[in-house]
């Protein structure tokens, strides 16, 4: 026969499951290690204890009423969960198996015990639920902010499924999809050019660009079927990454400027009309204003007043100009119509014109342009670019200073250089000096009237001629511009 006394305490001893022996009152008889470990008591001092002495205040109620009924008969054995007080005071929560066993007579003879630690599952199973709590707030926040933001938002699978769109996207959709959305980018619908005049092809759509892993900013597109009801919309892209760099989605966002777009076409058609009507007369008053200029047997200062009302009806005139190209320049027209023509004759009358406003300030007009210059160019455009070059350049010179023109024939280009002597610009300001609307601090602080248009229509001119514009300058030292247009 073997030793099942022998065999049943081996496995006892190094069974990972606590195990214990105990009387009927629940006194510890004897316990293996595993339970010694989780309770952090030796063996000798658990079997000075009771069951009852360590288990939790708060359990030892339902503890008790089961044993009392396995005591009575009414179960052999039962199985709970409940906590343990261990040697340090620290908690274990256990799962415990009870058995009964009695003698032929069916009296009890001893208890047998298993505890199961579930410590760290709880507690991982606590650590969990705070984490999905956490998330479920996150996503509320998330949700939240995404239907407070003006912005039409999409968060965007690599497949192309729209994980998450908010409420401002959804009008864009209903208009654009008038039928219904499938949820997934490239869906064709009523999605049109920055025209009006056509729909987008598949390759086009934001949606389809930016889950190829696109980049992209303010994409213009009209969204609806009715033109009447249709909304202007600029798009911009950004990709989603993992910590390795691979992509994992985009994000869109989606800007209505249906009434930004409207408000610059009124403003547009407003300008063109109040320029062109104020065009005809400037033309005629500054014709008049040259004859009287130009004419002998007038007292001095008679010519003083004519000169100073000729010299702003051309501030004026220059004005007009500017704003009926800024308008012709929105309205999608060709901004240069060229031919061939002398540079040299072109810059020698822009001079010319600046040297009525230069003689009020006491600025000298330097140029040195005796060379023919023959180049294939809009010679009004490019005059008005002189025009606004040259005036900038007086405005800014010291008073009795000097502004210097030079006008260089390559090859294969032309170089034109307007430099003046003025306090200059710092880096920032230079950076920004081809802006429209740009006024720089000394403008501003001198009260110099303008509009900040002058120096963008140059820049719109000269890179409609396919050419170049530059600028250097520092504060003290002066600002020198360079125009490099293609002969």
């Amino acid at each position: 026969m073997p030793d099942t006394d022998g065999l049943w305490r081996l496995t006892m001893e190094h069974s990972p499951v606590g195990m214990a022996l105990l009387s009927p009152d629940g006194r510890f008889l004897t316990a293996n290690i595993a339970l010694c470990d989780m309770l952090g008591h030796g063996c000798d001092e658990l079997q000075r204890l009771t069951f009852q002495a360590i288990t939790h205040a708060d359990d030892r109620a339902s503890d008790a009423r089961l044993h009392a009924r396995m005591m009575a008969g009414e179960i052999d054995s039962f199985r709970t969960t409940k906590r343990y007080v261990r040697a340090d005071g620290t908690l274990l929560l256990g799962d415990v198996s009870v058995a009964l066993v009695r003698d032929e007579a069916g009296s009890p003879l001893h208890v047998i015990a298993q505890i199961v630690d579930l410590t760290e599952r709880q507690a991982f199973v606590e650590r969990l639920d705070a984490a999905e709590a956490e998330v479920a707030s996150e996503q509320a926040w998330t949700g939240a902010i995404l239907d407070t933001v003006p912005l039409g938002l999409v968060l965007l699978a690599t497949d192309g499924a729209f994980a998450a769109y908010n409420r401002v996207h959804q009008k864009f959709l209903d208009l654009a999809y008038p039928q219904g959305h499938a949820g997934r980018a490239g869906q064709d619908g009523f999605l049109y050019d920055a025209e009006q005049t056509r729909r987008l092809d598949r390759d086009e759509l934001p949606s389809v660009r930016a889950a190829a892993g696109e980049e992209f900013d303010d994409q213009l597109l009209w969204v609806g079927e009715d033109p009447l009801a249709r909304r202007a919309v600029a798009v911009s892209a950004r990709t989603v990454r993992d910590r390795s760099g691979v992509f994992t989605g985009a994000v869109l966002a989606y800007h209505d400027v249906t009434d930004l777009l409207r408000a610059r076409k009124v403003k547009d058609e407003f300008v063109a009309s109040v320029s062109h009507e104020l065009r005809t007369p400037l033309t005629a008053a500054l014709a008049y204003l040259e004859l009287l200029d130009y004419s002998s047997g007038l007292p001095d200062d008679v010519h003083q007043h004519v000169g100073a009302a000729r010299r702003n009806m051309l501030r004026l005139s220059h004005l007009v100009a500017d704003l009926l190209y800024a308008a012709r320049a929105t309205s999608g027209s060709p901004l240069v119509d060229p031919y061939r023509v002398d540079l040299a004759t072109v810059v020698s009358e822009a001079v010319e014109a600046a040297r009525v406003d230069a003689d009020g300030r006491g600025v000298s007009i330097e140029a040195d342009l005796d060379a023919p210059v023959v180049a294939v160019v809009d010679g009004l455009r490019l005059r008005q670019a002189l025009d606004n070059l040259l005036a900038n350049a007086v405005t800014y010179a010291r008073r009795d200073g000097v502004v210097r023109v030079g006008l260089v024939g390559g090859e294969h280009d032309v170089e034109i250089t307007v430099t003046d002597d003025g306090e200059g610009l710092d880096e920032t300001e230079l950076a920004q000096m081809f802006t429209q609307f740009f006024r720089g601090s000394n403008a501003r602080e001198g009260q110099v009237p303008g509009t900040g248009l002058g120096l963008s229509i140059v820049r719109r001119i000269v890179e409609a001629h396919g050419g170049e514009v530059t600028a250097t300058s520092a504060p003290g030292q002066g600002t020198s511009v360079r125009v490099v247009l293609p002969r």
